[in-house]
């Protein structure tokens, strides 16, 4: 299985997006250049077969390859009860924000078994490996922010005191989801929180700068800046 991949990986390869996502990915090696759809298609497929061999014999020779592995989990039909294992051989592989980002948009388990799998998050929540966070972070910002879990994302977002830029950045993202949907009952947070001084500013950014947030709320989130100091 792994030989038929590698061949697919080869034949749908382009350099000139292997340059372009290499630019996006600093540090990320082993980019072939092959785009998201085709991975999708080929996740698909892979889903439709023995997706638990596949995983268990899966290659990581490639930032492709263990894209793969990810969506694979996503497609695959299964309860969190069985994909758990391969779950969690899968979280520590990730080692950029788009294998993480595009992993987290694939597999749904929070929409079909929600408290189980917020268990299963809470248990990386403070992960010393940052891409941990981040999955954890991203799941709860596609799917957890909604009347019943509102207040258990910012309390958890508000829990992580994790200095790394691509878990502050999500974050920032959760909680200016959180206000774009609740922006009344995520007011209090933006007022007081334990976030870091980047963290809670780029929160704020990111809230001006959605066009889903009214203008004259934005008028009023921009006095909640802080001043950083650099000394």
């Amino acid at each position: 299985m792994n030989t038929w991949i590698k061949e697919q990986l080869q034949l749908q390869r382009e350099p000139k997006f292997q340059q372009f996502t290499a630019g996006l990915l600093p540090g990320v090696e082993h980019i072939l250049g092959v785009r998201l759809p085709v991975l999708r298609k080929m996740a698909k497929q892979l889903a439709q077969g023995d997706w638990k061999h596949y995983l268990v014999s899966a290659s990581d020779d490639s930032y492709e390859e263990i894209m793969l592995q990810g969506m694979v989990l996503g497609y695959a039909l299964g309860t969190l009860q069985e994909k758990e294992p391969y779950l969690r051989a899968f979280l520590p592989k990730i080692n950029n924000w788009s294998v993480c980002d595009s992993t987290c948009s694939t597999i749904k388990l929070a929409k079909e078994q929600p408290e189980e799998f917020w268990r299963f998050l809470m248990e990386y929540l403070h992960s010393p490996r940052e891409y941990e966070v981040r999955f954890t972070l991203v799941q709860m910002l596609n799917y957890y922010v909604t009347p019943d879990y509102l207040s258990r994302v910012l309390k958890a977002v508000n829990s992580v005191h994790f200095k790394a830029y691509y878990v502050q950045m999500a974050q920032a993202w959760a909680v200016s989801i959180c206000y774009r949907e609740f922006p009344d009952a995520t007011l209090p947070f933006l007022k007081d929180n334990n976030l870091d001084d980047f963290t809670h500013n780029k929160a704020l950014q990111k809230i001006t700068e959605s066009l889903k947030v009214p203008s004259e709320n934005k008028t009023y989130i921009k006095t909640l800046k802080r001043k950083i100091s650099l000394i």
